[in-house]
């Protein structure tokens, strides 16, 4: 299942010059294809890119994690003043309590909880960018070349192969590529690798803050509370836990 209509993206990028600036020599980008490879220091630095079954499916994750972001943000404008669910939601404000059913409102409807959502879908869908961007470049474009002219790409390229399937992503992309940031750590790239660690720390941490769930916090700090009254050291003041809303600024900030 190649992508045809990709394929034909880049087709038309690289035959474009010829019609539209019959002066230019090249297209504006050796990726879009009618070129060879650039090497710098045997290096491969830019490469036609090949589109496969996997860049298909891709492609299409793309197109859903970017339609679904659009779509909930387009929902929150037309129902931020009322919905059938909620007709009066201009009374309630731009944002209000989410608790749940069981506790006095409906949850994800009011303008802001629209906005929220919207950021984790971009979340999930510049995710999937990075991932692909970064799988497929090493697999099919960078690399090294020999004297000799051979080209070996960074993974082999396996990702044709691979990530047509979930447990291709996480064994030969995340798991495969693991072990270089393990190893980072007793050579002299060992700030790189912290660097790369902590960079993911706060990547999850942040996410951590956009979908915790109704209550969560709250029970968390009430365990805690719970806690030090058994042992007879809790404070006069009573900490409590960030509401909803609050809760999902500090992930906003973050």
């Amino acid at each position: 299942l190649p992508p045809v209509f990709a394929q034909w993206i880049q087709n038309t990028h690289a035959l474009a010059p010829g019609t539209t600036a019959p002066g230019a020599t090249t297209s504006t980008s050796l990726t879009w294809g009618g070129g060879g490879l650039v090497a710098v220091g045997g290096k491969v630095a830019l490469l036609p890119i090949p589109l496969g079954t996997a860049d298909f499916l891709v492609h299409h994750i793309h197109a859903f994690t970017i339609h679904v972001t659009v779509l909930i943000l387009l929902k929150g404008v037309l129902f931020a003043r009322s919905s059938r669910l909620i007709p009066d939601k201009a009374n309630l404000g731009f944002r209000f309590p989410c608790d749940g059913p069981g506790r006095g409102g409906t949850c994800q409807v009011s303008a802001w909880d629209h906005v929220f959502l919207g950021l984790f879908w971009m979340y999930n869908a510049i995710s999937v960018v990075i991932f692909h961007f970064s799988w497929k470049m090493q697999s099919d474009v960078w690399g090294s070349l020999s004297e000799q002219g051979v080209l070996t790409h960074i993974t082999g390229g396996n990702f044709a192969q691979s990530s047509i399937t979930i447990n291709g992503w996480l064994r030969d992309f995340l798991w495969a590529q693991a072990s270089q940031v393990i190893q980072s750590y007793g050579s002299s790239l060992s700030a790189y690798g912290l660097f790369f660690l902590g960079a993911h720390f706060v990547w999850a941490f942040s996410l951590m803050f956009l979908f915790s769930g109704r209550g969560y916090w709250q029970e968390l700090i009430e365990s805690i509370v719970w806690a030090h009254n058994k042992l007879k050291v809790a404070p006069a003041t009573q900490p409590r836990a960030l509401s909803i809303v609050q809760g999902r600024a500090v992930g906003v900030t973050h």
